[in-house]
């Protein structure tokens, strides 16, 4: 669970319901009773917003535009480093396989995140037992029930179906479990009416009775029931949802009320409001009550109930008209800012997959108890071999992997050349010796040295970078991160099918960079050579307060006119997830596949 993503659904719905709150408040009187109703229906926008398509909408792409334009700023003047002469040539180097990475701190515990899961999961689960209870107690009613077998009640039923418009058949059954009508049946729709309803009220009475619980079944008030509890189990610890659900609780039965009004005459409204009175529940709190609709309500909601009915007017033209265009303009507010979050939540998290040239393979056997995934594509074939599909879109953060792209853009800048990228050391101490000294772009991707390309990137500029981002659809693309940062457990991410893809066009030519550049940075991250292949790559690792949490190596293997592109990814939370125990995974993989 991103506890980030789940309180940002949070917000939006306490916003929505803050909104529909404020709308029903300033426009309470050009809505009608229905409007009134209807509009909380919004509030189950966001639990349907996952099965949207807003890729489509192309809303990720608005919001990177946006966030570029707000976190871009000013380049810096550079003045990190100088820069000597030196050639890049291409020496296999070992060295590129064991990564060097630094530690990225985190102010938020680990056990935060656990803890208030933990809870959440506990909240859920007892109303989820709620809703267990409230089910056995309906399966109750339905066992204690006898079917009414009058034919003037039931005739009377038929009529009023047709008056209301219903078609479905309706089970008119009557039980002493329950001390007011009520409608239950999602399926297979219900009428229960309470024991000895037949001997104590008239055909005139049950009619009313009969109206309001079959518009109840037109309106599809069981199920909306349903998504109502839904939302309460989900956010169970949210007071605003609690009283939204409430008040859309009264609005149901005044909208129903309305309903029934509206198909009387006038001389029919007072016995309406006796027939509901007679039905003031004083065992309202029932579990069940939560899954069902009836005419009983409690004397707060039977008093509005009834000066509702007292003051009752037929809708005009006019005011049907407000409703719909405050509908829609409303139902505009919620299409946009639930596509707009759901972007904000999702563009960054998933990269969608859609080729369909791919074999997927159970590789799980070399990955000794790391979480992982393995993409492989066969350039000859044009096929992709993929090990873990769900963690291959997955983005994380790319680490020192990102490196080849920094060296890139470098190159491309005249940041550097590749006879002149040599960097003076400026006597920082490091972690590791091996950063200690002059570097030049093969040595410094020898040993991924941080200080080497974060200088290169203050030289390009944070504007220059995100338009790069952009051209190579680099992953989430986000650089709201430190500049020195962004690239190490920060906003930047990718995922491994995406570094496949992006190495295979940088490799074809299809990115639009200097060939000379392109070749530069092979040299810089060759690696090996055997009887006719040659094996490209970059590791990766992300080091979270002291925790090796994220392996990389991604890269290319060139044998006898084939190209094999590539990336591994290995995740754990607590052990030796790193850039070293992700190549020899994948060293171990392209083996036996006879790659290299």
């Amino acid at each position: 669970m991103d506890v980030i993503r789940f309180l940002l659904s949070t917000i939006v719905v306490s916003l929505l319901i803050l909104t529909i709150l404020l709308i029903k408040k300033v426009y309470n009187k050009h809505l009608s009773q229905q409007t009134h109703y209807k509009i909380w229906y919004f509030l189950f926008a966001p639990l349907i917003t996952f099965m949207i398509p807003w890729d489509f909408l192309r809303f990720g792409e608005i919001l990177q535009y946006m966030k570029s334009v707000l976190f871009i700023k000013k380049d810096p003047t550079g003045e990190h480093g100088s820069f000597n002469g030196s050639d890049v040539s291409q020496t296999p180097s070992h060295d590129l396989l064991h990564d060097f990475s630094v530690s990225v701190n985190r102010t938020t515990p680990e056990f935060f995140h656990h803890f208030f899961l933990v809870i959440w999961v506990i909240g859920m689960i007892f109303f989820i037992g709620v809703a267990i209870y409230a089910n056995y107690q309906i399966r109750q009613i339905k066992k204690s029930a006898t079917t009414i077998n009058d034919e003037k009640i039931n005739e009377l039923l038929e009529v009023c179906k047709e008056i209301v418009g219903v078609k479905r058949t309706v089970i008119l059954q009557e039980t002493s479990f329950i001390t007011s009508p009520i409608t239950l049946g999602l399926w297979k729709p219900y009428i229960f009416l309470p024991k000895k309803s037949q001997e104590e009220f008239s055909l005139s009475k049950l009619k009313y009775v009969f109206l309001h619980e079959l518009s109840h079944q037109k309106s599809k008030d069981v199920f909306v029931n349903y998504l109502m509890w839904l939302l309460q189990i989900i956010y169970w610890f949210n007071p605003l949802v609690w009283f939204a659900v409430k008040k859309m609780r009264i609005d149901r039965e005044l909208a129903c009320d309305a309903s029934v009004l509206n198909l009387l005459d006038e001389s029919g409204y007072t016995e309406y409001g006796y027939t509901i009175i007679h039905f003031a529940d004083k065992k309202y709190n029932r579990a069940y009550k939560q899954f069902s609709t009836g005419m009983g309500g409690t004397k707060e909601q039977l008093k509005q109930r009834i000066q509702s009915i007292a003051t009752y007017t037929r809708e005009s033209q006019l005011l049907k008209w407000k409703g719909k265009v405050i509908y829609a303009l409303l139902a505009i507010f919620v299409l946009f800012f639930t596509s707009l979050t759901s972007a904000i939540a999702s563009s960054d998290d998933v990269y969608h997959f859609n080729e369909k040239n791919a074999i997927y393979e159970d590789l799980s056997a070399y990955f000794n108890g790391y979480n992982g995934s393995f993409v492989l594509y066969d350039a000859t074939k044009k096929q992709y071999q993929i090990y873990n599909r769900e963690m291959s879109e997955q983005r994380v953060s790319p680490d020192s992997t990102y490196k080849i792209y920094s060296a890139l853009f470098a190159l491309e800048t005249n940041a550097i050349s590749t006879k002149r990228n040599e960097q003076i050391w400026d006597g920082t101490v490091y972690p590791f010796k091996e950063w200690n000294t002059n570097q030049n772009l093969s040595t410094a991707m020898e040993h991924s040295v941080n200080w080497y390309f974060q200088h290169l990137d203050q030289r390009v500029g944070k504007k220059k970078l995100q338009n790069y981002f952009h051209k190579l659809k680099y992953g989430n693309e986000n650089l709201s991160g430190n500049l020195d940062q962004y690239w190490m457990e920060s906003s930047l991410k990718i995922s491994p099918i995406e570094q496949v893809q992006l190495l295979q066009a940088l490799e074809e030519d299809r990115l639009d960079f200097k060939d000379e550049n392109i070749r530069a940075v092979n040299h810089a991250i060759f690696i090996d050579e055997q009887k006719h292949a040659q094996l490209y790559g970059k590791t990766g690792t992300g080091t979270i307060n002291g925790k090796e949490v994220n392996g990389w190596f991604i890269g290319f293997v060139k044998k006898d006119n084939h190209s094999y592109y590539f990336a591994i990814n290995i995740q754990n939370k607590t052990g030796k997830a790193n850039g070293k125990n992700a190549a020899n995974i994948a060293r171990q993989i392209l083996h036996h596949k006879n790659i290299f």
